[in-house]
């Protein structure tokens, strides 16, 4: 994939701070600034799972399913019975 260039504005002193910290670890700070940004869209595509799978969490199960499991914690009792 290629590179595309843009213009940004960002605050003077954190642009510094990407200076510093670009030249301390020995990259161009475009690289910096990428990496930031990836670093970023990761965290908020985690979020974006995690709320996603709160809201399937979030639901108790319905009688059917209170049923269903009842039955497996049954049978997995019966099955592991004089195991331990």
């Amino acid at each position: 994939m290629g590179c595309v260039k843009k213009a940004i504005s960002i605050r003077a002193g954190l642009f510094k701070e990407a200076e510093v910290l670009a030249r301390r670890l020995r990259v161009p700070r475009s690289r910096l600034f990428a990496a930031a940004l990836e670093s970023f869209l990761e965290q908020h595509r985690n979020r974006q799972l995690l709320e996603k799978i709160n809201r399937v969490y979030a639901h108790l199960p319905d009688r059917k399913e209170r049923r269903l499991l009842t039955g497996m914690e049954h049978h997995h009792r019966d099955i592991v019975k004089g195991e331990w």
